[in-house]
């Protein structure tokens, strides 16, 4: 019996001035673990006139995960942080209560042709740090766990697995692992996984079962334990995934909670200009409707 239980494939999505890939969350599938928003960024090659510009925005009861591929983000927030993001490096951002940030191409990459590649990823807070104060933390890319089995390179981005642990500082029992492979390997790594998990392919090929799976999609497991597949050479997947939470979880555009009422007030904060501001940022995005 497979133990495929959904596929997922890649949606086209408007963003503004950009156009993203949409994963999660889907009609059959809201969340994957505490994994409940993923967007493929790009690839997308920028002309001199054009720039990632994402202005001013909220967000409560999450944590973003950045991880580009290629390109860089400035990234700015109401904590007062200023951070570059490149590609193998980890920003983390964890709203909390409420926080406010704009991404956007940065000032020496403007006027100038370049490439922009990556994803973008929340993660919900457990029940007991919805209302946390917000952080931020950037993690570089030679800070994460890397290493080489059998001709396969695994990378921890975040949370625990494969007895190892990420520095990304996570909130809940969770998993992000990037695997390559130069050469076509069978990979059997269930006993290293826990709660719910899922694969995206983001290039390449994988197979089990006398299936064959593509880019731009995820495969979610009816049971982690039971991971096993074979990885076709030249490919690039992400398994993540970790224990779901008991509660619910409410999304509405940048804000997710286990309360409509914390959704609603938050509405009415951002309408009314309650959040924190971002340092010398005057432009935002408005409540969507």
């Amino acid at each position: 019996m497979s133990n495929i239980n959904l596929i997922i494939e890649e949606r086209s999505r408007d963003i503004g001035n950009f156009m993203v890939g949409r994963l999660l969350p889907f009609r059959k599938k809201r969340m994957v673990g505490p994994f409940i928003f993923i967007d493929h960024m790009g690839p997308k090659s920028l002309a001199k006139d054009e720039n990632l510009d994402v202005p001013p925005h909220p967000h409560i009861g999450l944590s973003t995960l950045t991880y580009l591929f290629e390109g860089e983000i400035i990234h700015k927030d109401s904590l007062g942080t200023e951070q570059l993001i490149k590609p193998g490096a980890v920003n983390w951002m964890t709203a909390g209560k409420g926080i406010v940030h704009s991404e956007r191409t940065p000032d020496k990459l403007r006027n100038t042709e370049t490439n922009l590649h990556g994803l973008q990823i929340w993660v919900a807070l457990p029940l007991d740090k919805e209302n946390m104060e917000p952080t931020f933390t950037h993690t570089e890319a030679e800070e994460l766990p890397s290493w080489q089995e059998d001709g396969i390179h695994y990378k921890l981005i975040a949370g625990s697995a494969f007895h190892k642990v990420s520095p990304v500082p996570v909130h809940s029992d969770l998993y992000f692992i990037e695997i390559k492979a130069q050469e076509k390997r069978t990979l059997n790594i269930g006993n290293e996984l826990y709660g719910e998990s899922a694969i995206y392919i983001l290039e390449g090929e994988i197979s089990t079962e006398d299936q064959s799976f593509g880019n731009k999609q995820i495969l979610v497991a009816k049971e982690s334990s039971l991971c096993e597949f074979t990885i076709h050479e030249n490919t690039t997947i992400y398994i993540f995934g970790g224990h779901p939470f008991e509660e619910e979880r409410k999304i509405y555009w940048n804000f997710v909670a286990s309360s409509q009422e914390t959704i609603d007030k938050a509405k009415e904060d951002w309408k009314r200009s309650k959040f924190p501001k971002i340092p010398n940022e005057e432009d935002f995005v408005p409540l969507p409707g």
